[in-house]
């Protein structure tokens, strides 16, 4: 941000008075809202899903956009619908890989200055648009039955921690979480293992328990169908 964008924001913000922040914080208590109900009325139909996470940058020529496209396709063929953030990338892979497999396909889309936007393969009904990130993520979590993680950026890692200390601190039921792609995700497990449990004692070792590794379709659909095989399909609240 430059100086003089710097000083438009804070002159913003002083003209504005204490009663003037107040009210606004009020009235935004009625957006948050509304987004709660439209998330609830059109997701309480869905049935099972999985979500699938992943880069936005992933372009179509990429390894991984096919790897998500055909992880989404073999879940649908298995019954479990699927939910993405709604945009580009592994995101569109995964809507797209639904579609193909004549399975659900939802998208929960987020208003960002870049890089976002719907892509063309989500279902009409079942396209949501959120301005609030808590809101998209209480809907990730609610209707879904599995985290299916691709390699992604700093978006990708807040959905994952997310669901590992929401499950960690039994705020909710356990659900499989699957890093896909080995080689992508080593290093940080190897993290998880090195810095935060050994040498720290900043984890216990059953929270390396919380989630699986995988590289292919059928490593994902065999631990989800595995999972499920022994629990009700049901959401987490």
């Amino acid at each position: 941000m430059t100086d003089h964008q710097e000083d438009k924001v804070k002159d913003a913000f002083e003209q504005k008075t204490w009663n003037e922040i107040k009210t606004s914080d009020s009235w935004g208590i009625f957006r948050v809202m509304s987004e709660f109900v439209q998330g609830y009325d059109t997701l309480a139909r869905i049935g099972p899903c999985v979500t699938l996470f992943g880069s936005a940058r992933t372009p179509e020529s990429h390894p991984d956009y096919a790897l998500a496209r055909s992880i989404a396709f073999d879940l649908t063929r298995k019954g479990y619908g699927i939910i993405t953030g709604g945009g580009p990338g592994i995101m569109e892979a995964g809507n797209r890989g639904a579609q193909e497999g004549g399975g659900v396909s939802v998208g929960l889309n987020i208003e960002l200055p870049f890089e976002q936007g719907s892509n063309p393969y989500i279902d009409s009904d079942k396209n949501l648009q959120f301005d609030y990130f808590f809101v998209r993520k209480v809907m990730f979590v609610k209707y879904s039955q599995g985290f299916v993680v691709m390699p992604g950026g700093f978006g990708t890692l807040d959905e994952l921690f997310e669901a590992l200390t929401l499950i960690q601190t039994n705020k909710i039921g356990r659900f499989p979480i699957i890093l896909v792609g080995r080689a992508f995700w080593s290093g940080l497990v190897d993290w998880f293992k090195t810095v935060l449990l050994d040498r720290h004692a900043n984890i216990s070792p059953e929270d390396l328990h919380l989630f699986h590794l995988a590289d292919t379709p059928a490593e994902v659909c065999a631990i989800i169908d595995e999972f499920y095989g022994r629990y009700l399909l049901k959401p987490n609240f």
